[in-house]
């Protein structure tokens, strides 16, 4: 389960990349996120994830399950997640869109990026 929990972070909490600017509208306020999350699943390979109005987030990530609370703060996604009981970590991370997927960003937007399908 460890490997598995350091895949989960790489793809979420950590990502895949260095964000660049590749078209993106960044995402600060919390009504407009929640209008493009609300009724969605966030998917990636392996990965299916609920992000919640009232603050939880659930799915799975390569069979584990994934839980987790998040809050809106200063234009941030911060949150705050488990894969299976390993926790992954605080991080506030901007958030961007372009077209149906959404681009995390950790570190406040200065780390790495995972994008995540909206479906």
């Amino acid at each position: 389960m460890r490997g598995l929990c350091r895949t989960i972070c790489v793809v979420f909490a950590l990502g895949i990349g260095h964000a660049a600017a590749d078209g993106f509208q960044t995402i600060d306020d919390e009504a407009l996120f929640l209008s493009l999350v609300k009724g969605k699943k966030l998917t990636r390979f392996g990965i299916s994830l609920n992000v919640f109005e009232n603050g939880t987030i659930e799915g799975r990530a390569f069979g584990w399950p994934v839980t987790g609370q998040w809050a809106w703060q200063d234009g941030f996604f911060c949150r705050d997640m488990y894969y299976g009981s390993q926790g992954i970590g605080l991080n506030c991370q901007m958030v961007k869109a372009k077209g149906g997927t959404l681009r995390f960003i950790s570190d406040r937007g200065a780390g790495a990026y995972a994008d995540l399908r909206l479906r």
